[in-house]
This record gives structure tokens, sequence and C-alpha cells, in this order.
């Protein structure tokens, strides 16, 4: 499966703090149960990664909601 491709796959996500400094991002699913825990610096990383995705993305459905040239109405 790759990064663009849609799944059924449903799992619970959960991001905090742990006891030791970290920052603990745990995934749970069906056959899922996956805690990765990373420290402050690199979970800041990750944030503006999450951050920049979601700005591709909003571009894109943006882009995607404009009519094309053939489909605009001629008035």
């Amino acid at each position: 499966m790759g990064i663009d491709k849609e799944s059924e796959l449903a799992a619970n996500l959960q991001i905090g703090p742990t006891s030791l400094g970290m920052v603990r991002i745990y995934v749970e699913g069906e056959g899922i149960d996956l805690p990765m825990d990373f420290d402050p610096d690199e979970a800041e990383e990750i944030a503006e990664e999450i951050r920049a995705a979601a700005a591709q993305a909003r571009a894109i459905g943006e882009k995607a909601a404009k009519p094309g040239k053939k489909d605009r109405p001629r008035g």
C-alpha cells in the first residue's frame, strides 16, 4: 500500500507526552498496536511535515474544485 492508495483499514490515533519526556504517537486498530516515541525535536519536524502535506492537499483540492475552461458555463 502506498501513500496515495485508498484503504479500508481503520485505526485510532493518539498523540501525547510520555513520562520520559518523549512524544508518543500511538496507532491502534485491527491487528495493529504501534507505539512510536520521538524526542521533542523529531516530533516538531513531524508536525511541520504534516502541516506541509495539509497545505499541499488543500491546494490540490482547491484546484480540483475549480472548473476547467471546458467545464465553465458560457453566458
